[in-house]
């Protein structure tokens, strides 16, 4: 029998999740990080979970603490993109707030494992979650800048109060994991009460938000 490529062995069988190795090693730290802890998660226990050899998982990661940096910016990443697109559009500023919201509620809530409550480990204070922090502070910054567009008085104050209804999909996960949450499109409306917009402006909002969303897939 051929022998596995050198650095890639597999323990067993075939990948768990059909889409290879590094998506194997991602989604068992995920179950493990969110279960267990990460300090009380090894590489080797993330190497039996996924069914690979421990080597395996150095040829893919330095070692945990960049899975977890990985895992961590697959929450962030993409409502970056979604806000880089959001904040170049011409349409009215709540309507392109609302598409953010949605768009980033559904990431936090999406998934197998509620990857967003890790955002709260000691862990993270390492420099080597550096990237994972300065990605979240701008994403806070594009926030700011939508919620400033809206109008609002105190722009700081409105998107850090836009974010934590948003982000509160991950505590609602964490305390009722097998019950549904509020829908996105009910945070996102959420948000644009908290910052007690005209019901003109909110009605726009919810008119031509949903066709935004279209331009963030």
């Amino acid at each position: 029998m051929a022998s596995a490529p050198p650095g890639r062995p597999r323990a067993s069988g075939a990948s768990l999740t059909g889409l290879g190795t590094r998506a194997d090693i991602l989604a068992a730290s995920a179950a493990l990080f969110c279960t267990e802890g990460f300090g009380g998660t090894s590489t080797h226990a993330i190497a039996a979970a996924a069914g690979i050899r421990q080597a395996s998982l150095y040829h893919h990661f330095g070692g945990k603490h960049a899975v977890l940096l990985e895992l961590l910016l697959g929450t962030v990443q993409p409502s970056l993109d979604a806000a880089a697109v959001l904040l170049t559009r011409d349409e009215p500023p709540a309507a392109r707030l609302w598409a953010l919201c949605v768009s980033d509620a559904r990431l936090l809530a999406a998934g197998e494992h509620n990857v967003g409550a890790l955002y709260l480990l000691p862990e993270l204070g390492d420099e080597r979650f550096a990237v994972f922090r300065d990605r979240r502070s701008e994403l806070e910054t594009a926030y700011r800048t939508l919620v400033a567009a809206c109008g609002a008085a105190d722009p700081a104050t409105g998107a850090s109060l836009v974010l934590a209804l948003v982000e509160n999909v991950i505590l609602q996960r964490r305390r009722q994991p097998a019950e549904p949450g509020p829908s996105a499109e009910a945070v996102a409306l959420a948000a644009l009460r908290v910052l007690d917009l005209p019901r003109p402006a909110v009605a726009e909002a919810l008119a031509a938000g949903p066709a935004l969303l279209a331009h963030l897939r």
